[in-house]
């Protein structure tokens, strides 16, 4: 894009400064590179040190965009991460409560090891807890801000995840729906993102395959809306509009971005109904 018309894109977070788990690879890479390019300043969280150190150096300045090792499981990480965020930028607008794993695939059974189990909850449920808990305690001083989660089309189907992974989902959506009730005294909106599968690191792993076109024709197969291919840009663009001011009174929302996949009984594909 040329000089000219990077000036003509209408930065629709500009001056915001966000902060966001698991921002080196997937989707929160995306929103990443999304943010920035609509005028924010972001902090990224993660525990993958080179690859976001890596992003940061393309991206910008570290008055743009910058890094922080955090465990999203740890209290004292994501303390220091949104203190961080507030001393380096003067404030934090925009809290993405994206990081997540998915479990172990073979884990689709009450016979769940509960290690596998708890841990799955610790970096779901308990991770998006810590960092909607720390920065509500510097947006209720400033009586505005926005926090937002990756929750999954699992919290509105079942599509043969693991127990856990599903739980978790479903425990996010739930989280955010009590938040956005608590925090809505305080000017702070909460919403989710409900992503349908997208060949993330995250779901090539799940999956074990490294090849990202065979993911998307399996996907593909099984889609209901034709009109495009989901992407994790598609996912930062759902976020960005929820952390705009375009959506300055969406809260308590769990947005699918699934093409109406959750929407649909598969069995209409070989003639059953129901």
């Amino acid at each position: 894009m040329s000089t000219t018309a990077e000036s003509l894109v209408v930065k629709r977070i500009q001056g915001k400064v966000a902060l966001i788990t698991g921002g080196a690879s997937g989707i929160g890479e995306s929103t990443v590179r999304l943010f920035v390019k609509h005028g924010a300043e972001v902090l990224i969280a993660d525990v993958q040190d080179e690859l976001s150190q890596s992003l940061c150096k393309e991206l910008g300045t570290p008055d743009i965009v910058s890094y922080v090792h955090c465990d999203v499981t740890c209290e004292t990480d994501i303390r220091n991460s949104v203190d961080l965020a507030v001393s380096r930028y003067g404030k934090l607008d925009i809290m993405f409560n994206n990081a997540g794993i998915t479990g172990d695939a073979e884990l689709r059974s009450i016979g769940t090891d509960c290690d596998n189990f708890k841990r799955v909850l610790d970096v779901n449920v308990l991770g998006p807890f810590l960092g909607a808990k720390h920065a509500a305690r510097v947006m209720i001083p400033a009586g505005k801000g926005c926090i937002l989660f990756t929750a999954s089309v699992v919290s509105l189907t079942y599509i043969g995840t693991p127990h856990a992974y599903n739980t978790s989902k479903h425990a996010v959506v739930g989280l955010a729906k009590s938040l956005s009730v608590e925090l809505g005294e305080h000017g702070i909106r909460v919403n989710c993102i409900s992503p349908h599968a997208i060949p993330t690191p995250l779901l090539l792993n799940l999956l074990d395959v490294s090849d990202k076109r065979k993911v998307e024709e399996v996907v593909s197969e099984n889609r209901v809306f034709k009109g495009a291919i989901l992407e994790a840009e598609d996912i930062a663009k759902a976020a960005l509009f929820l952390a705009s001011d375009e959506a300055e009174y969406v809260s308590g929302v769990n947005l699918p971005v699934d093409g109406a996949y959750s929407l649909s009984n598969q069995t209409w594909k070989t003639g059953l109904y129901c």
